[in-house]
């Protein structure tokens, strides 16, 4: 007795993956339009992207998917790394809060650091560093948020009259899976700590907790982050 068997050829895989995205696509544009229009605009412009990436000495990591041009000042010696997945939306109709101004990433002299980990988001972020400003992974800041370390200018009138460029700098230290609310700042020296969440609109200095939630001006503290 023979036994007949069909062969499937492991090249076909691929080909049914890539049928499986189409289709999911298909169905994304019929049920949010104005994403597959910010899918269509982002392949566009994505030589465009990298290249401004690279002439600012930004290596372009995996999975990232930016949307539109940021602005990037990087003082010449000054590093600023970024892990993959990075997800930057920079254009107004990328995300639903709207985008007040394009993402900023600034470094302010030569021995300054941003340091961005593993799928981070973030949407219309000013990100300024004259120490050093590190993000660890899977860190979700806000759109229009602001994270400085720097108090950019002294604070009492005969400093700023001596010098209007010292001002104070402490590093900013944000670690894994922290959650900042929209319109957040964050000012120089703030760490905060794994799984925190500070809510929209507040102003951090200081230590946040690993898992606790901050809020306010100045933010304090408001409840243990319970898991869903």
């Amino acid at each position: 007795m023979v036994c007949c068997r069909t062969m499937v050829s492991p090249r076909l895989f691929p080909y049914n993956q890539a049928r499986k995205e189409q289709v999911t696509m298909i169905e994304l544009t019929r049920q949010t339009p104005w994403k597959a229009i910010n899918e269509l605009r982002r392949y566009a412009m994505l030589p465009l992207i990298r290249l401004y990436f690279a002439l600012h000495g930004v290596a372009w990591g995996s999975g990232w998917m930016v949307y539109g041009l940021p602005l990037i000042q990087r003082y010449t010696g000054s590093r600023i790394r970024i892990g993959r997945g990075f997800n930057m939306r920079n254009w107004f109709g990328s995300n639903p809060l709207g985008v007040a101004h394009r993402c900023v990433l600034a470094t302010w002299s030569a021995s300054a650091s941003i340091t961005i980990g593993d799928d981070v988001g973030m949407t219309g972020v000013v990100i300024v560093a004259q120490t050093s400003v590190t993000l660890g992974d899977r860190v979700f800041v806000g759109a229009n948020s602001t994270i400085v370390d720097t108090d950019f200018h002294p604070l009492g009138p005969r400093a700023r009259r001596a010098d209007p460029t010292a001002g104070a700098s402490r590093p900013i230290v944000i670690e894994d899976d922290v959650f900042i609310g929209m319109n957040t700042i964050i000012l120089k020296g703030s760490h905060i700590g794994r799984g925190a969440v500070i809510g929209a609109g507040s102003v951090v200095r200081g230590q946040v907790p690993a898992g606790q939630i901050f809020a306010g001006n100045p933010a304090v503290f408001i409840r243990p982050v319970h898991e869903d």
